[in-house]
């Protein structure tokens, strides 16, 4: 797994338990998730299609910086699934995991459009 971003956790990221609040951590996720399916994918018309189960770990602390990392599943012809792993960087210990996460590349119109690709890229 190869991590693709980091977030430090504020003041307004928290719950009334002043832990990560889950809503935010799932926001920066399909963000991201977006950003690495438009770039492996080559486009910038990737949408969120299916999530699977999502499994809170642990949770983290204010201060505390989280690794969100995705590796590509498999390409179908207008989709990409992935899986993706959230981790405290301070601890290594895994906060999230999301088996797979599918995004699809839309046409002009709204519908789904091939996108051509059938391997992961190395450098996105």
């Amino acid at each position: 797994m190869k991590f693709y971003s980091r977030k430090w956790i504020k003041p307004e990221d928290l719950n009334a338990h002043n832990t990560l609040f889950g809503g935010r951590l799932l926001a920066w996720i399909d963000e991201d998730a977006a950003i690495y399916a438009m770039c492996q994918c080559g486009s910038k018309s990737m949408v969120t299609k299916f999530v699977s189960e999502i499994n809170f770990i642990s949770s983290a602390q204010h201060g505390d910086v989280v690794e969100i990392g995705f590796d590509t599943v498999e390409f179908g012809t207008t989709s990409i699934t992935m899986t993706c792993l959230a981790r405290n960087k301070n601890t290594k210990q895994n906060i999230l995991s999301i088996e797979r996460i599918v995004f699809v590349k839309l046409d002009e119109n709204g519908r789904p459009s091939p996108h051509g690709k059938t391997h992961k890229k190395t450098d996105s």
